[in-house]
């Protein structure tokens, strides 16, 4: 998404440890123009795929996935965190240690909002290591629902993380923007977007 690629160049930051800043665009502040443009990408490329469900993971994920689920009509689910008092019933938990906070991260989903059958679609803010969609990727099997394919909008492709949940899974895995390399103080963005595997 070349929209997308223009921002990452303009405006993230290299803050070392192959940690990259883009709280302008996307983990802090939202542009709802670039929002909309993401979520209409995702569904142009998963448009060839029945989708019943989208799911992500709080909080940065939410917005691509929302504006995915409204360009394909269909609801989108997030795992939670945190357990509220709300969340009642059964529920999935899955753990993925988190690269940027340090530490393991919960995800909760309601079982209610997963159901056995269905198509769902996993849509989140990075690829880096891959240890957040195996986390997402195994909460979908374990409702019995199938995962019909991955979206991201930032890929770290030098961490492997692909390759991971490749290792797995068969879905399709598409970036929207794909970083290749964070040396030194530079960010390198691939302009080939063909990352379809």
């Amino acid at each position: 998404m070349q929209a997308l690629i223009e921002r990452i160049r303009a405006e993230g930051i290299n803050l070392g440890g192959g940690i990259l800043k883009v709280d302008s665009l996307l983990n802090h502040q939202l542009d709802p123009q670039l929002m909309a443009g993401m979520g209409e990408a995702f569904a142009a490329r998963f448009a060839d795929i029945q989708i019943d469900r989208i799911l992500t993971a709080e909080i940065s994920g939410i917005a691509p996935a929302l504006m995915t689920g409204i360009a394909m009509d269909v609801p989108v689910v997030y795992a939670r965190k945190k357990k509220p008092i709300t969340m009642s019933g059964p529920v999935f938990l899955e753990t993925a240690p988190s690269h940027t906070k340090g530490g393991e991260t919960l995800l909760l989903v309601s079982a209610e909002f997963l159901r056995a059958g269905e198509n769902v679609l996993i849509i989140d803010d990075f690829l880096a290591t891959g240890q957040t969609l195996l986390a997402l990727a195994r909460i979908v099997l374990s409702a019995g629902a199938n995962l019909a394919g991955v979206g991201v909008v930032v890929e770290k492709t030098f961490e492997g993380g692909r390759g991971a949940v490749r290792e797995k899974y068969e879905a399709p895995i598409h970036a929207l923007a794909s970083i290749t390399s964070m040396e030194d103080d530079a960010i390198t963005v691939s302009s080939d977007q063909a990352k379809l595997l």
